[in-house]
């Protein structure tokens, strides 16, 4: 069984720290062993990786179809079971049904997003996780889990391009 070791490579900038991804493809590393630890957001493409698949926009369609449920309930099915009778309106009036399915459908549309977005992000995660306090300074982190075998080859390419510290790293419960 082959040991596994935590490296933590910091780079000052972006173009380095994507360099270095592709440096750790071509030593056997998968993305899957590499996390990209930054105070900025930094896309998939800006460091040459795959694009990370999300649930957020099924779950946002899913709220606007639930939304267009409720608002059509609200706006059809609820003056039919309490009538009220106006002189000069249609028993169901086209504008005020318009806004009723459009708030419904924009209220749960977002509530659908929010729930996305937490459950993507697996909120709250009490798995050991890394705090590199150079990262609040600008910097970009890249943890590396890789083969004892491998340790020093990865320490040395990242090295050669231009990483600010190679160290070990060690998984905290915060």
């Amino acid at each position: 069984m082959t040991e596994k070791n935590l490296l933590l490579a910091i780079f000052e900038d972006i173009d380095p720290a994507a360099s270095a991804v592709d440096a750790l493809r071509a030593l056997g590393i998968h993305d899957d062993h590499l996390t990209v630890i930054s105070g900025a957001p930094i896309t998939e493409a800006m460091l040459g990786r795959q694009h990370q698949h999300s649930n957020v926009t099924r779950f946002a369609l899913g709220g606007a179809i639930l939304g267009l449920g409720l608002g059509y309930f609200l706006a059809f099915v609820t003056p039919d079971m309490y009538p009220i009778v106006v002189g000069g309106q249609a028993h169901i009036p086209g504008p005020p049904t318009i806004v009723v399915l459009f708030e419904m459908i924009m209220l749960l549309m977002l509530l659908g997003t929010f729930l996305g977005v937490f459950l993507d992000s697996r909120f709250p995660n009490y798995t050991p996780t890394q705090y590199v306090p150079e990262i609040s300074d600008g910097r970009i982190g890249l943890l590396i889990e890789c083969a004892g075998a491998l340790e020093q080859n990865v320490e040395k390419a990242m090295n050669e391009l231009g990483a600010e510290s190679v160290k070990r790293a060690q998984a905290e419960v915060l």
